[in-house]
């Protein structure tokens, strides 16, 4: 029986392996959360409220069907917390550092599983890339909870209290998971700029890309002593992330500026306007209920959402350097380019194939999810433009009716939450072998376009 089982995991492709890890981790979820003891008294969850909840902790997502902190105690909140650290970092990082805690081999195939993973274009490094992503990440999380854990000795009673809440806060703001034990988000936090600065910091941290975070660690060692070259990737991804931030920032400014801004002060403006930016990454945590902004700026938020996070970070979406790609190849073929250039580097034209795909795959994704929950459920279209975004984007952000979807469209949720925290690179690639070189071609002929 064990052999079969060996010989069938065999014939699997890094990819199916990658999602079947992914599966694993949602029904082990599952089951620790179906255990009456962590739930609170009298508390009793139907199946697919513990499904959805498993998918949204392991996606890192934040949509919810049932109020956490009403429904589960500390032992199911530890659950939570485990499994959007295993999500948000990555089921392969978590495995590597295990596998090095027990000394075991990293073979080949361990490499590759890591590689696809984390969406690395080569096997070597990669060992120790997770170990310094482990090492950056806790560091962290470690740093927001004492940070966080003084800081709230003010507003609970007791330290331990604070620093439960801090630690929550803190693992939940890292991993981008959007999850939260007040009950309200941020909302009791809406005046507090300390607590928020603190929160976005590491918002950005975890949703900026875990090579970013290792070539800036790597900079700040080698200062003084050589100068350091970052890599195409980081010069992009932190460019076009930061472009998007602000982006988010001035739309919302602007279009509530006579809306939901209208008796606010200046300071108040400007932390609403970039928390929500900021947190359109991929946290899905607010410091207000965003049923009060407006539809064009509630627009600006669904895209942000769609677009997501970078890639090889604890975020979902179609990633920020699959826009900046499209946006670079539309750009240089309007001026009849034939390559297309940033930061004095040629980009590959796979890459330029992958972002359109990628950007093609995420739309008719969304779309469709869209068209079959205008079916299903009885709100509004823009309310379910926000749910689908958010949910692909493993964002969280809502507008209040996910606890409120039939069966169908909690399903609907799930799935996309999957996708979107595996990639659409690695659903294209699920159902495909492993890539094979074509032994014949055929004539290549012109067809009209446009």
């Amino acid at each position: 029986m064990k052999k079969k089982m060996k010989e069938k995991v065999k014939v699997l492709t890094t990819v199916q392996l990658i999602v079947l890890f992914y599966l694993i981790a949602v029904a082990i979820s599952v089951m620790l959360l179906s255990i009456p003891a962590v739930h609170k008294e009298g508390i009793d969850l139907s199946f697919l409220d513990i499904l959805f909840t498993a998918v949204s902790a392991i996606s890192v997502t934040g949509l919810t069907v049932i109020p956490i902190a009403d429904s589960f105690n500390e032992y199911g909140i530890a659950i939570l917390v485990l499994a959007f650290q295993f999500g948000g970092v990555g089921i392969m990082t978590m495995g590597t550092f295990l596998w090095l805690v027990t000394k075991r081999k990293i073979g080949l195939k361990e490499r590759q599983l890591i590689m696809a993973d984390q969406n690395q274009t080569g096997l070597s490094g990669l060992v120790n890339l997770m170990r310094q992503i482990i090492i950056i990440i806790i560091s962290i999380e470690i740093i927001g909870i004492l940070v966080l854990g003084f800081h709230f000795m003010s507003y609970y009673s007791t330290w331990q209290e604070a620093f439960y809440h801090s630690t929550f806060a803190s693992i939940s703001a890292t991993t981008n998971a959007g999850f939260d034990i007040t009950g309200s988000s941020m909302m009791p936090f809406k005046d507090d700029y300390f607590v928020q600065s603190v929160i976005m910091l590491q918002v950005i941290l975890g949703a900026i890309g875990f090579p970013v975070l290792v070539e800036i660690r790597a900079f700040c060692a080698h200062r003084g002593k050589r100068a350091y070259q970052f890599s195409l990737y980081t010069k992009l991804t932190t460019s076009i992330f930061f472009i998007l931030v602000i982006f988010g920032f001035l739309s919302t400014l602007l279009l509530e500026f006579n809306h939901f801004f209208k008796d606010k002060a200046w300071h108040e403006m400007f932390f609403y306007s970039l928390f929500q930016s900021v947190t359109t990454k991929s946290s899905g945590l607010s410091t207000m209920d965003i049923h009060e902004f407006s539809t064009p700026t509630l627009l600006i938020i669904s895209i942000l959402m769609f677009i997501g996070a970078s890639p090889s970070s604890v975020g979902g979406g179609i990633r920020t350097t699959t826009i900046a790609l499209n946006i670079l190849f539309l750009y240089n073929f309007a001026k009849r380019n034939r390559t297309v250039k940033v930061f004095k580097r040629e980009l590959h034209e796979e890459d330029i194939l992958k972002s359109l795909v990628v950007t093609m795959m995420g739309f008719i994704l969304c779309f469709t999810s869209l068209f079959i929950l205008t079916i299903t459920e009885p709100f509004s279209i823009m309310e379910l433009i926000v749910e689908v975004c958010s949910a692909f984007g493993t964002t969280g952000l809502s507008l209040g009716i996910t606890p409120e979807l039939s069966a169908v469209g909690k399903c609907v949720l799930m799935v996309l939450m999957f996708i979107g925290r595996i990639g659409i690179m690695t659903f294209i690639f699920l159902l495909s072998k492993e890539e094979r070189k074509v032994k014949y071609r055929y004539p290549k002929e012109r067809v009209i376009i446009g």
